[in-house]
């Protein structure tokens, strides 16, 4: 998957959000425009249950290959502790872990390979996605909606949006959980089919492991108030992630277990967006350069990273300037605070 650095961007944003906010709070929809959703999207404020739903399907069958030059998928997954556990991560290609209001974390998923029958809990955009996703051509994202002045930077991103709001029939809220960490997503609704590992664009390189390395079978990766920990299983020749010191599954049992683990030093600074407690929204910038740690293999890896415009895909290089292969398999990328 993604073994080539992205050399071209194209298209301009293909879809509007829809004006009428009535069918997002039917639907129990979180974090639509400013105003418009209950309070709580940060995943602090109180819940309500959500009547009339139904439960994720943990199935993770993958889905038929969609057309060529399809566009990736990318979600935005709720990573508060009453959101879990997640539904669909397992399939993800990439997940990217980023800080967010409280110093608490967000995932991203992003999806090419295969789609997952549901996916979920969906929660909300920030700003620093839309850095992010300018890698990929087009890519559509899945979220719950965002803070209303960030909006209209959404609507002229060059990305397909789909929110509950304009496609109300591709989201449903499940029973097992307050709301608004409920909302799930049938990805076949949103795409015809799995776009391929050619939709990868993002610079990174599989392969045999670089010489050196030293040996790291544990590894701890903290926000303000979240926490992750990645433990090498050489049985699996994987890494078991936990979060907050829990085991983090899926619905449907499974572990998650990355085959490539980077974490990613980078300046998080604030934004204009604030949360409805006045906290700032972080912004994590992604272009630029730094240093990074791949774990791979029970090893890690000091490494140099790069990211020259935000049309261009990410390459993590050694010292001599060599591209540093990941394991075939998933890929999960954190964003940490340079010190």
């Amino acid at each position: 998957m993604g073994r080539r650095a992205r050399t071209g961007r194209a298209g301009t944003t293909a879809a509007l959000l829809a004006a009428a906010l009535t069918v997002a709070l039917a639907a129990g929809c979180t974090g639509t425009r400013q105003g418009s959703g209950p309070a709580n999207d940060d995943g602090r404020g109180p819940g309500h249950t959500q009547e009339g739903g139904q439960t994720p399907d943990p199935s993770q069958e993958p889905s038929q290959s969609g057309p060529s030059g399809a566009p990736v998928l990318a979600v935005k997954i709720d990573n508060a502790r009453a959101a879990r556990p997640h539904t669909g991560t397992d399939a993800a290609d990439i997940i990217y872990a980023e800080q967010v209001e409280g110093g608490l974390s967000r995932l991203m998923a992003v999806y090419a390979t295969r789609l997952p029958k549901v996916i979920g809990p969906v929660r909300s955009a920030r700003e620093s996605d839309l850095e992010l996703l300018r890698q990929f051509d087009h890519p559509t994202l899945a979220f719950s909606g965002a803070q209303g002045k960030l909006m209209p930077l959404i609507d002229k991103a060059p990305l397909n949006p789909q929110t509950p709001e304009n496609t109300p029939g591709a989201y449903f809220r499940g029973t097992d959980r307050a709301a608004p960490h409920n909302l799930y997503l049938h990805p076949s609704r949103l795409l015809p089919g799995a776009p391929g590992a050619d939709a990868l664009t993002t610079g990174f390189t599989f392969g045999a492991a670089p010489d050196g390395g030293r040996k790291d079978t544990s590894e701890t990766v903290r926000y303000p108030a979240a926490r992750y920990s990645f433990t090498w299983s050489s049985s699996r020749d994987r890494y078991l992630v936990a979060m907050d010191g829990t085991p983090a599954v899926t619905t449907g049992g499974k572990r998650l277990a990355p085959a490539t683990v980077v974490v990613q030093y980078v300046k998080i600074r604030k934004s204009d967006f604030h949360d409805f407690l006045g906290n700032n929204t972080p912004y994590t910038e992604t272009v630029g350069s730094g240093k990074a740690k791949v774990l791979r293999g029970g090893k890690a890896y000091d490494v140099h990273w790069e990211r020259e415009s935000a049309t261009d895909g990410t390459t993590f290089t050694t010292s001599g300037g060599d591209p540093v292969n990941f394991a075939e398999g998933q890929v999960w990328v954190l964003f940490a605070k340079a010190p």
